[in-house]
């Protein structure tokens, strides 16, 4: 049975919640609708997180980006809702997500959220010589 599109995220235990790590998701797929125009938008997510206590599985997080191809959404309100869903599912120390949109009559957008958890702070960059 071929795969189909679904807004159930899914997340797997952190092998190593005693480390901060950061993972990264280039997601170059990502399509939805100008609410608008009904034209598609297209765009590549970008998203950093320090996880927690779980990190995000792949395949679900496939099948839920494919899910938006069809619905009509402002560039802005559509990378926040990701982010949302993405912090309720792996409630992250992190995460920051950045829609990097298609030019659109002339005009690129970049969409960025972020997502702190209460009392956690970003370490110090390590600074080599």
């Amino acid at each position: 049975m071929p795969s189909q599109p679904s807004k159930a995220l899914e997340s797997f235990e952190n092998p190593q919640p005693e480390r901060d790590y950061t993972i990264r998701i280039r997601i170059p797929e990502f399509t939805c609708l100008c609410p608008k125009t009904g034209q598609p938008d297209f765009a590549t997510l970008h998203l950093e997180y320090i996880p927690d206590r779980h990190c995000v599985e792949l395949k679900a997080l496939k099948m839920y980006v494919w899910s938006f191809r069809d619905e009509g959404a402002f560039h802005e309100a559509v990378t926040n809702r990701i982010l949302n869903d993405l912090v309720a599912v792996t409630q992250p120390r992190f995460m920051r997500l950045t829609a990097d949109f298609n030019v659109r009559g002339g005009i690129y957008t970049a969409v960025v959220a972020e997502h702190r958890a209460s009392g956690w702070e970003a370490p110090a960059p390590v600074v080599l010589p």
